[in-house]
């Protein structure tokens, strides 16, 4: 039986992390939903009442009726889906479809597995065995297609800018990938959007509530 859409979505949110971008799609859905807001500094994440939403103590996660979803790119694919007439998610039939599968798969099974690396000062595994191959290469290919702009598929913005959009800007911010002038286009073109900025000043006031109690 379909999930009605009248279910209440909650989303399990902490403040300075990528559940940021999930907060984001959903001011740019445009729909009702409730905030359960998790202090990590607290070890909120870890305690047993959380770890039954996710056992492995991560945000984001969302819960819609019964249905609890984690891990990031699933809830973005999920929530899109849910409210098409947003147009943030090429329906399947679309020509779009396949290449927004791509890029919102390519986050978590490229670019996070590259980035840990590099990050961490280890070398990129065989080829055989690597799910990036190496770094130069996931990046170029990342580049190359915000390049094509303005988005990711093209003229047409949708969920994966928003995932997008919030990784690089942390990412460049720490200076764990280049700013290179594509990168700096795409996010001037995206996180100066009103959903962008309404969250980050409520994510903001989340945290600065968080680090002063």
């Amino acid at each position: 039986m379909a999930k009605p859409r009248s279910a209440e979505i909650t989303l399990y949110h902490a403040p300075n992390t990528r559940s940021l971008g999930a907060l984001t799609l959903l001011e740019e859905l445009g729909v009702p939903y409730r905030l359960h807001v998790l202090n990590l500094q607290a070890g909120e994440q870890r305690q047993p009442a959380y770890l039954a939403i996710n056992p492995m103590g991560k945000v984001p996660a969302i819960r819609h009726g019964d249905a609890v979803i984690t891990e990031q790119a699933a809830v973005f694919l999920y929530l899109a889906d849910l409210y098409p007439e947003a147009g943030l998610a090429p329906p399947i039939g679309d020509p779009l479809r396949g290449p927004y599968l791509r890029w919102m798969v390519f986050y978590g099974s490229c670019f996070e597995p590259a980035l840990a690396d590099r990050a961490l000062q280890r070398a990129a595994p065989p080829p055989a065995t690597s799910p990036y191959g190496d770094f130069d290469t996931m990046f170029a290919t990342l580049n190359q297609q915000l390049a094509r702009g303005p988005y990711l598929l093209g003229t047409r913005y949708c969920a994966a800018d928003v995932l997008w959009a919030g990784a690089l800007r942390w990412t460049t911010g720490f200076k764990l990938v280049p700013a290179t002038p594509e990168i700096t286009a795409y996010l001037a073109r995206v996180t100066t959007r009103p959903a962008f900025q309404r969250t980050r000043a409520e994510d903001a006031k989340l945290a600065a509530v968080q680090s002063a109690s």
